[in-house]
């Protein structure tokens, strides 16, 4: 067991730490900042990202110039010859290495999903750049939101959650985000290449604890907005349908907080004082997860364990795939009554909507250059 002066002394740490990031600490919990906006938020956030892009420097560094060539010069876009390609990321690949250096531009500290894992990229056709991405990965048991709006029981969560994935990134990167293309990536969740490559890639797997063979189908994707309520997911819609459906909000925890590059001293104390509790054996011996490790922690130091409450609030939004997505989860339903929505016809009504009157009205797409999308060249070159 730790020494009464090392407890204190992490104690001290995460509570100091807590406060430089901009939290108010009351002693049982912590809370924002009277008044916060969203810039407020990305501050919380910043530490985070920072130590995030610091551990990924060693790896990505030396790709960097040859990453930022797949990155728009404003003048290399005319939206009205844009042509989205949806790519699915395999390892070990350029993709990969491109998707890993995008995400490190995102204001909040992205996972890297958990279980099972999709990640696209969206390329723009008519000049070989990158439009955007996302990733899908395995969801939480538990979703207040998400639970209440399929209306299922615990047990028919238990059986059918297999049927749902969640999106722990997405977004457009610039220029193509101040064309909105935000919205289109949005979009593309919904589309049927997006089932059918789930499909392909986990069709017949066996369930490691169940031992059951599964059937590929993919019929519910949520996802959570980085920062409160969400603006760029705002009347998503396809032909008048609603493609994310707005749930409600999270309850405001998780583990970012401690994402600063005081979670590995909290993981270190973890592995010399506390046991994990992971359900079952077949899944291993360690922590289930992040938040477990914090929350088993905390008391150890004499802090509360609601500390990993942030109040940083999320909207959630679903993207059902079929008709009858909530009656095949809640086992009502055995066969899917899919959404035909190729991607191709997504980005003709993306393109009509918003794309080509958001040019008109705003230029300034045109002024971005790759330089400015950097995150280590340009402390070499200084």
């Amino acid at each position: 067991m730790a020494s009464t002066s090392d407890i204190e002394a992490l104690r001290e740490k995460v509570i100091l730490s807590l406060k430089k990031q901009g939290f108010i600490f009351h002693g049982t919990k912590i809370g924002l900042p009277e008044g916060i906006d969203k810039q407020g938020l990305r501050r919380l956030h910043r530490d985070a990202v920072h130590t995030r892009r610091k551990r990924s420097k060693k790896g990505l560094v030396r790709h960097e110039d040859r990453l930022l060539s797949y990155i728009a010069d404003g003048r290399e876009v005319v939206p009205e010859q844009i042509a989205p390609r949806l790519v699915l990321v395999e390892s070990n690949t350029e993709n990969e290495l491109l998707f890993r250096y995008a995400v490190l531009h995102w204001s909040i500290p992205v996972s890297s999903g958990y279980g099972r894992r999709l990640r696209f990229l969206i390329f723009d056709e008519a000049n070989g750049k990158l439009i955007g991405l996302f990733g899908l990965g395995d969801p939480v048991f538990s979703l207040a939101p998400r639970d209440r709006w399929i209306g299922w029981n615990r047990e028919q969560r238990r059986k059918n959650l297999k049927h749902v994935m969640d999106a722990f990134v997405l977004g457009a990167v610039p220029p193509y985000s101040r064309l909105l293309c935000g919205k289109l990536v949005a979009m593309l969740l919904s589309s049927s290449e997006v089932r059918n490559s789930f499909k392909k890639k986990y069709y017949g797997r066996l369930s490691l604890i169940k031992h059951t063979r599964f059937d590929g189908r993919l019929v519910l994707i949520t996802t959570t907005s980085a920062l409160g309520r969400s603006s760029i997911y705002n009347r998503v819609n396809f032909n008048g349908r609603v493609l994310l459906q707005r749930l409600g909000y999270t309850s405001g925890s998780g583990e970012f907080h401690f994402s600063n590059g005081l979670y590995k001293e909290l993981a270190q104390f973890a592995s010399l004082n506390c046991k994990p509790t992971a359900k079952q054996e077949r899944w291993g011996s360690g922590f289930r997860n992040r938040r477990e490790l914090v929350r088993k922690v905390l008391p150890l130091l004499g802090l509360p364990r609601d500390l990993i409450y942030h109040q940083v609030k999320r909207e959630v939004f679903a993207i059902p795939l079929a008709r009858n997505t909530h009656k095949f989860l809640r086992g009502e339903h055995e066969r899917v009554q899919w959404y035909d929505m190729p991607a191709r016809d997504i980005f003709k009504y993306f393109k009509d909507r918003w794309l080509l009157g958001r040019s008109k009205r705003d230029t300034g797409y045109l002024d971005f250059e790759p330089f400015s999308y950097a995150l280590w060249r340009k402390r070499r070159n200084d």
